[in-house]
């Protein structure tokens, strides 16, 4: 009797245990967004607005670290996309408000390219990372800059 006690309960926690397994794997598949692009195929979905922390280092540390918001627009084409500065850079970097702070391409899996661009035009590739979640991207422009941006 009481090994049949036992080997019930264990079987309870292993099919408690699975499931909530299963369950956590489709929680955070459907949590990712995707857009359908004009040829159908999908990318992952960063358009909107985001909170985005400017903290510059090496060659760019004379313009500190500062808070800004960033609009990014994902072109339907082709799946590139643009993000712009909805406020403008406090002194002495000076970059006014709607002037783009990133360029890049998307892919199902995220961001395939990202390129910050800097103050009169210039691109510096970027790496990247995005939370499981894709609410939050940690972007690094070696020797330039760090930004943390978390969407609305």
């Amino acid at each position: 009797m009481k090994r049949k006690l036992t080997l019930c309960v264990v079987f309870f926690v292993i099919l408690f245990a699975w499931t909530g397994l299963v369950f956590a794997q489709t929680a955070t598949a459907a949590a990712i967004k995707t857009v359908k692009l004009a040829n159908g195929q999908e990318v992952f979905d960063i358009s909107g607005e985001w909170d985005v922390i400017i903290e510059c280092y090496g060659e760019w540390a004379q313009f500190g670290t500062y808070p800004n918001v960033a609009k990014i627009s994902i072109k339907e084409e082709d799946g590139s996309f643009h993000a712009i500065r909805l406020k403008a850079n406090p002194p002495p970097s000076n970059r006014p408000a709607g002037t783009f702070i990133m360029i890049g391409d998307l892919d199902k899996n995220g961001i395939k390219k990202l390129e910050l661009v800097a103050g009169d035009g210039p691109r510096i590739p970027s790496t990247w990372q995005i939370s499981e979640n894709g609410n939050k991207i940690n972007i690094d422009g070696p020797q330039r800059a760090r930004l943390t941006m978390t969407r609305k």
